[in-house]
């Protein structure tokens, strides 16, 4: 039997379920004015980042974003206005949040997610830029058909790669694990992981790939290797402001690579 995610996608055809409905009509029982969020906006699935902004008084709440699940933070960087999601977990999450950021006037969404290490790349906590995304979870298949990897732009790829400063802010490049499910990752499946390449694994970049592709739409995902899934001692460890002031320096290279001002 063919699963049912496989089956009856039109991946041309739109949704009846229409984005811009619900943000019109999350407005008007909101009563929020209808303001443009940030060129630029991150998601942050650990919600570190947005809790270090707020507690240092750097973000305010934006006023207009319709959102019913989440919170949109607006902080400045530099001199760009940019704005922030936290704790968009989860394949599913992360491409709800992201598909209204874009309807609601974002142009560039930066992925900084958590991710444990498959491949020895460094010792942890680094940061790797996600080329390809193995889609071990569901909604990329809403967008995308069947394939074993969902990319990133290979245009963002080259300019990031290019252009980014690595006496710095040291970056590594590799491939992605997305995983629905994180407390089913057994030995057998990392170890296959592993002889494919796959450098570590997390649980949105495959599906946030997918929609970039199949919308268009700007969406850089990084890795913040923070951890090893198969040990046994302290783990867990970002760095100074759990990975914040860190997280805050990749975002910055990403906009400057990227030209986005």
């Amino acid at each position: 039997m063919t699963p049912p995610i496989l089956t009856d996608k039109d991946y041309a055809a739109p949704s009846v379920f229409d984005v811009d409905k619900l943000l019109r009509e999350a407005r008007r029982q909101k009563r929020l004015p209808d303001l443009p969020v940030p060129r630029v906006c991150v998601l942050d699935p650990d919600g570190d980042l947005v809790e270090h902004l707020r507690a240092a008084g750097r973000s305010e709440r934006h006023r207009g974003w319709g959102c019913y699940h989440t919170d949109l933070e607006v902080f400045t960087l530099g001199d760009q206005e940019v704005g922030v999601v936290g704790r968009a977990v989860g394949s599913s999450f992360a491409v709800l949040v992201a598909e209204e950021l874009f309807a609601s006037g974002c142009i560039l969404l930066i992925s900084v997610t958590s991710a444990g290490q498959i491949q020895l790349l460094g010792d942890p906590p680094y940061f790797m830029l996600i080329d390809r995304a193995l889609r071990d979870e569901g909604t990329s298949y809403h967008y995308l058909p069947p394939a074993r990897y969902s990319r990133i732009d290979p245009a963002l790829q080259t300019a990031l790669w290019t252009h980014w400063d690595q006496a710095t802010l040291p970056l590594h490049c590799g491939s992605s694990w997305t995983t629905d499910a994180p407390f089913r990752e057994t030995e057998s499946a990392l170890a296959s992981r592993l002889t494919e390449g796959v450098a570590a694994v997390e649980m949105e970049a495959a599906a946030l790939y997918a929609l970039a592709e199949a919308r268009r739409f700007a969406i850089v995902c990084f890795a913040h290797i923070t951890n090893d899934p198969t040990s046994n001692g302290e783990d867990f460890e970002k760095g100074p402001a759990q990975g914040a002031t860190a997280t805050l320096a990749v975002i910055t290279e990403a906009m400057r690579c990227l030209a986005v001002g």
